[in-house]
């Protein structure tokens, strides 16, 4: 294993979208290694490394809230913006009052989770010899300490930002709701582990100054449990299906 933290996170709300009920939103009840791992690329993120979600923690108790959002059903389109970049005319804006569309959601509130993870070296883009591990922990740990990131960490959802990131030795685990400990041993049932694309972060033409990724991917599923609040995603990775 490679250089691993612990750190705490809260926010107000949260969405872990089930793909089978993508067009309304409903989340899981507990945060995908996918998602967790979407959100440290938030905070610091390298080609030459990548995030390996070990354990989640459950704080609160699992409870729900239905909300109705404004979401764009289209995007802006590539070759929009680079007409435009070119000067050769093209519109690459959205205008919402047109491609807006109202969706129902049914989202977690009030979540606190503890995260423990490691890091390790992809191989790719990392020819110095300073470019080693211990490099990137000291960066992101100094990161974490600091509540620092290039982007807005979220919970799932762009919508649904981290409210505090807590870097941790250990986890108390007395915190852990009493009805989430009384819940015991729970079957989570068949759940999204990540989207593994088909390039691995590589590009697929080789060229790092222009490149060019993949969009081909397959979703990874696990069938993990939770017991008294702690899922041991560790254990239960080894279950990996398509």
């Amino acid at each position: 294993m490679g250089y691993g933290f612990k750190i705490i996170v809260e926010g107000d709300y949260a969405c872990f979208t089930r793909p089978e009920l993508k067009v309304e939103r409903v989340s899981y009840d507990v945060p995908t290694p996918g998602a967790l791992e979407g959100m440290l690329k938030s905070v610091y993120w390298k080609p030459a490394i990548r995030y390996v979600i070990d354990k989640i923690i459950v704080f609160q108790e699992i409870d729900f809230a239905n909300i109705r959002r404004n979401e764009v059903k289209d995007k802006v389109l590539l070759s929009a913006v680079k007409n435009q970049m070119k000067q050769k005319g093209g519109d690459p804006c959205i205008y919402t009052s047109q491609s807006r569309s109202q969706r129902a959601a049914m989202v977690l509130k009030k979540v606190k989770y503890g995260i423990e993870f490691h890091f390790e070296l992809t191989g790719l883009k990392n020819n110095r010899e300073d470019d080693g591990e211990n490099k990137h922990y000291n960066i992101l740990k100094r990161r974490l300490e600091k509540g620092q990131w290039f982007r807005t960490p979220c919970l799932g959802c762009s919508e649904f930002p981290v409210k505090r990131i807590e870097l941790v030795d250990a986890f108390d685990t007395e915190m852990i709701s009493s009805r989430i400990k009384e819940m015991g041993d729970v079957d989570l049932g068949y759940m999204s582990y990540e989207v593994q694309f088909e390039d691995r972060g590589k590009p697929i033409n080789g060229d790092w100054e222009n490149p060019k990724f993949s969009d081909r991917a397959k979703t990874l599923y696990y069938r993990p449990h939770m017991i008294e609040g702690v899922i041991d995603v560790q254990k239960y990775r080894e279950g990996l299906r398509c």
